[in-house]
């Protein structure tokens, strides 16, 4: 009895021992980790009520965690982030950002909003996190000709990012929506490009895939490259005409009557007559 009195205690003293061992490991293997206890939408003000410190493993957290949720106060999200993602500081505007759409606009960026309807917004399905490419149909200059038509289709912009579709920027919405407008980061010389497209000719949004950086190497497209038919062939030239040889002057002969004169030749006593 004494000796299953001790090993019992023995095994309790164990158990409580290692039960502590590991507490403290997984202490030491842990820190905190702010993480969005709600749905925070782009542009949205952090609050105290929308954040929450968890525990979370030191040799996996994410670059750039943020660990004490004081740091988070009147921050600004730059992105959307869903309920239990961690806050990272590449989410989030410089400090001192207001709200709204401005404080969603990359460094060096601009905004510019487009109006669009249900065909040139692709149907709806252009959302913000997107990305387009911005197509102009127009004539070009000094081509108007009887052979050739000067209206050209052509991708003027690539891989333009949708920051907002009318007056919504939450980017967790998959269905289509029909707008009249749609806003679009660019930089400055992009944005002077749109702005000439838009009033030289009708715009078209493309939607294109949302990691392929390549770049669309075209020419544009015209009727001709339309229909497929041959480029109009030049007028021949016509050889200009050789000049007309010019008439070989006409030898005078001194003293020759002139044509149907009788002369009489006298040789010694004969005389004669000649026709000419």
């Amino acid at each position: 009895m004494i000796m299953m009195v001790v090993a019992i205690g023995l095994a309790f003293v164990a158990v409580v021992v290692a039960a502590r061992w590991i507490t403290a490991q997984a202490t030491t293997n842990t820190a905190k980790v702010a993480v969005a206890q709600v749905d925070i939408s782009l542009g949205a003000r952090i609050t105290p009520d929308m954040v929450r410190l968890v525990d979370w493993p030191a040799s996996v957290q994410p670059p750039g965690a943020i660990k004490d949720d004081k740091a988070l106060e009147s921050r600004v999200s730059r992105t959307s982030i869903m309920r239990g993602e961690p806050i990272l500081e590449g989410k989030l505007a410089p400090p001192g950002t207001q709200g709204g759409l401005s404080a969603v606009v990359a460094e060096g960026k601009r905004a510019m909003t487009v109006r669009v309807n249900d065909v040139v917004g692709v149907a709806g399905f252009a959302l913000p996190g997107n990305y387009v490419d911005i197509l102009v149909n127009t004539q070009e200059e000094g081509q108007r000709s009887q052979t050739k038509d000067p209206t050209i289709s052509k991708i003027v912009l690539e891989r333009i990012l949708v920051l907002a579709v009318a007056q919504e920027s939450s980017r967790d919405e998959t269905k289509p929506k029909v707008v009249n407008a749609v806003t679009l980061e660019l930089t400055p010389e992009q944005v002077e490009k749109l702005d000439l497209a838009r009033s030289v000719g009708s715009l078209s949004l493309v939607l294109r895939n949302q990691v392929d950086p390549n770049p669309a190497l075209t020419t544009g497209a015209t009727k001709t490259t339309l229909l497929g038919a041959a480029a109009p062939a030049a007028a021949p030239k016509v050889a200009a005409a050789a000049p007309a040889p010019k008439p070989a002057p006409v030898r005078k002969v001194a003293n020759l009557p002139p044509p149907g004169v009788k002369v009489e030749m006298i040789k010694g006593l004969d005389r004669s007559s000649q026709q000419f």
